[in-house]
């Protein structure tokens, strides 16, 4: 089991790395339920957030992690994947 939780800072990092996107983690913060779209992430920028994250913690993420609108909504299945395992 994982004791590290996902950050809204370190998802403003990994939308940088893995897709490009620039986005103050303060911004995903305020707004945790503003859509990813309008954020300008789509579904394969995700996608590559979603391997990035289960490599580094060698923990397969739930299928749907992928289809997450939201930060808020993303960041709260993530670590509830860490913190069971699941």
């Amino acid at each position: 089991m994982i004791t590290t939780a996902l950050t809204f800072d370190e998802l403003s990092t990994l939308m940088k790395q893995a897709a490009g996107v620039t986005v103050d983690a303060r911004d995903l913060e305020k707004a945790p339920d503003a859509p990813f779209t309008t954020l300008g992430l789509d579904s394969l920028g995700l996608l590559g957030i979603v391997g990035e994250l289960e490599n580094r913690y060698s923990v397969a993420l739930p299928t749907d992690a992928e289809r997450c609108k939201t930060p808020g909504e993303f960041v709260g299945l993530v670590n509830n994947a860490l913190r069971t395992g699941v």
